[in-house]
């Protein structure tokens, strides 16, 4: 039974060990391929089966629950989604590519332990498995042209993140000096006794920041566009989506810390949304790379999901879970064209879309989706969230955030809609035509979906992220 709790970890770490001793032959890039994907939906199958299992694990540091299981089915969700859509790794070296699989496979491990991680040290050691294996993709790029500027984006990447990390670890050391333990089953209690201390505050919120770099929250977010820019367009996909699954559900067990007296820790929050949504969206506004677009519309997502964690209760963290989900989905879908439009892997100018709903109908719908979706437009998926976390944050008596925050929607809608527009109100000129074969119609068509499922029916979502939520509380 214990095997069985652990069954999704151990079979990716399997999956890892498979692909390191691939890597190591030559001509193998297909062979790769085709084992992460058998393994991504095998895991798949596994998470869902393992979905209703509850126990702990070493020393009571890995616990296995309702909250973490979901995410973990979620998160392996993404990574079979990335390595279908970019499968052909054309923006990727040709001699890496097994090592790119590898590496995109350990990362998911690591953030499928990181949400089962109740222990600070267990946490850390997960967090960093995760963020060094992405440290690693970003330099695998193909130098289109002899451009370099992906390893400036690296250096950028890791020098950030380990400057969260040293934060984060600072704050893990203020909470173990004032509760003398490193469980945060233990560390609740301890800390609602001493609320009234600022080191109670001052280490939470430097907790938080190491997530705060995963979710590209204001003021962590200076990586974001040069790394968007500078990786791969499957890189991206991936790290756009999938790590900010496991920052929210670590956001969530590190803010159940501070109720229910976080006054604080709830002025922080709000004034990182405020910043967030409002720093990505209007930088958005006026970028021509279509990633970059995306990275600082992301910021201003991040800033979005914080207003659900504002509340501190159960209906606010299973809002922020069904909103990070959408943007998972609409994220996914948007990235799904980029890898298909871009010929060999370059970036794509947002003007490159130019009339692309007469080179690639499919695609040019599943864009148009997916950015409607983002910018909160009945009936998808973006306008549900956003309608249920600014009237829970209503219900709190935050107006002055709910206002910010649907102005905040207003400007986003310009920037999304005007990716629409060129893409069905302009001609293709000299622009190629986009071969788009069966897998990508299944997954366009399965992405777009789920967009317009989960904005038409939230109620049963809601209920099972709530039931989730509640075995952390």
């Amino acid at each position: 039974m214990k095997v069985m709790l652990f069954a999704p970890e151990l079979f990716l770490l399997l999956g890892c060990l498979v692909l390191f001793f691939v890597s190591l032959g030559s001509s193998n890039a297909k062979t790769a391929r085709n084992i992460i994907i058998s393994i991504a939906v095998v895991n798949i199958l596994i998470c869902m089966g393992c979905k209703d299992l509850t126990g702990e694990l070493f020393f009571s540091a890995y616990k296995i629950d309702p909250f973490s299981q979901l995410f973990k089915i979620i998160m392996s969700f993404g990574l079979l989604v990335v390595v279908l859509f970019g499968r052909e790794l054309k923006g990727i070296e040709q001699n890496v590519k097994a090592e790119y699989y590898l590496f995109l496979l350990l990362s998911t491990m690591g953030l499928i332990m990181l949400v089962s991680s109740v222990e600070l040290l267990t946490l850390f050691v997960a967090l960093e498995l995760s963020s060094y294996s992405l440290y690693l993709l970003v330099p695998m790029r193909d130098d289109h042209g002899g451009l370099r500027y992906q390893m400036e984006s690296a250096i950028k990447y890791i020098l950030f993140g380990v400057v969260a990390t040293g934060v984060m670890l600072f704050g893990m050391s203020y909470l173990f000096g004032l509760t003398g333990t490193t469980y945060l089953n233990e560390l609740i209690p301890r800390l609602h006794a001493m609320y009234d201390q600022p080191a109670v505050i001052v280490g939470i919120a430097m907790v938080m920041g190491g997530f705060f770099f995963k979710l590209a929250v204001f003021p962590f977010h200076f990586w974001v566009p040069d790394v968007y820019e500078g990786a791969s367009n499957e890189t991206t996909a991936f790290i756009a989506s999938v790590p900010k699954i496991a920052a929210v559900a670590m956001l969530i067990r590190i803010a159940v810390l501070a109720a229910p007296e976080g006054k604080t820790i709830i002025t922080m929050l709000m004034v990182l949304a405020v910043c967030s949504m409002f720093y990505g969206n209007l930088i958005a506004l006026v970028q021509k790379d279509i990633k970059r677009m995306l990275g600082f519309s992301g910021i201003a997502h991040a800033g979005y999901v914080l207003l659900g964690l504002i509340t501190l209760k159960e209906t606010g963290y299973a809002t922020a879970m069904y909103y990070i989900v959408g943007y998972l989905v609409m994220n996914l879908a948007c990235f799904l064209v980029i890898c298909k439009v871009s010929r060999n892997g370059e970036n794509v100018l947002i003007e490159d879309l130019s009339g692309l709903h007469k080179r690639a109908p499919m695609l040019a719908l599943t864009l148009a989706v997916g950015m409607f979706a983002l910018a909160g437009i009945p009936p998808f998926v973006g306008f549900m969230g956003k309608f249920m976390l600014l009237t829970g944050a209503l219900r709190e008596g935050h107006l002055p955030l709910v206002i910010l925050a649907a102005l905040n929607t207003a400007i986003s809608i310009y920037y999304y809609l005007s990716v629409v527009r060129i893409t069905y109100a302009s001609d293709p000129e000299d622009q190629p035509m986009v071969d788009v074969d069966g897998m990508t119609k299944a997954l366009s068509v399965s992405l777009m979906v789920i967009i317009i499922f989960m904005g038409l029916a939230p109620a049963r979502i809601i209920e099972v992220a709530s039931t989730a939520v509640k075995a952390i509380l």
